[in-house]
């Protein structure tokens, strides 16, 4: 089921609850979701959650469709454009998980400005997530895993769920690989979990 934000023009106007026939637990979103190997995989391993992708290519959207299809997976909300609109629209505290797996990584200095993983997005991310909600980051550009790390040392409302290497060079159990992955297009994956710290009452 496609999502219309024609109608959902104010901040926190889309209540992403509301978009499934039976109220789900919780709410997820996926920023980018590529064919939608993730995504399809997420949705059917937690069949009491809402997951919302979001992909501004039309191939990327019709794989995901084909998983939904052929899977019949009901718990999938798709919007075919760039993430931020949803994002500025949902209420805060609204999704207990956000993914971003393998983004375009910008690699060249003048086009840093261009990577999802920058100050605006991330204060959008860490307003939508409920207190102790998770924000995942996967990527095999190791330009990105140094500008990812370090963007994230820089925020006091989240934290990095890491403790040794092994923790985020290992993929959890409950990270699907996807075929762009197994490819290691540019190098070893990094899988950065990110915890959003507690507001403060």
């Amino acid at each position: 089921m496609p999502i219309d934000l024609e109608t959902e023009v104010k901040p926190g106007a889309l209540d992403p609850f509301a978009l499934y026939e039976s109220r789900p637990r919780a709410c997820w979103l996926e920023i980018g979701f590529g064919k939608g190997e993730h995504l399809a995989w997420q949705a059917q391993a937690h069949p009491d959650v809402g997951l919302i992708g979001c992909e501004p290519y039309l191939n990327g959207v019709a794989g995901l469709l084909t998983h939904i299809e052929e899977e019949v997976i009901s718990n999938i909300r798709v919007y075919g454009d760039d993430a931020r609109h949803v994002l500025s629209r949902l209420p805060d505290a609204s999704l207990e998980r956000v993914f971003l797996i393998h983004p375009d990584p910008w690699p060249k200095r003048r086009h840093a400005r261009r990577r999802f993983v920058n100050p605006p997005n991330l204060d959008q991310i860490a307003r939508v997530l409920v207190d102790d909600g998770e924000f995942r980051v996967g990527t095999d550009h190791p330009i990105y895993r140094e500008w990812t790390a370090v963007q994230m040392s820089l925020r006091s409302d989240f934290e990095w769920l890491a403790n040794d290497p092994s923790d985020w060079l290992n993929r959890p159990d409950d990270w699907p690989e996807t075929r762009y992955e197994a490819k290691a297009l540019e190098g070893r994956a990094t899988y950065f979990r990110f915890r959003r710290v507690p507001r403060s009452v």
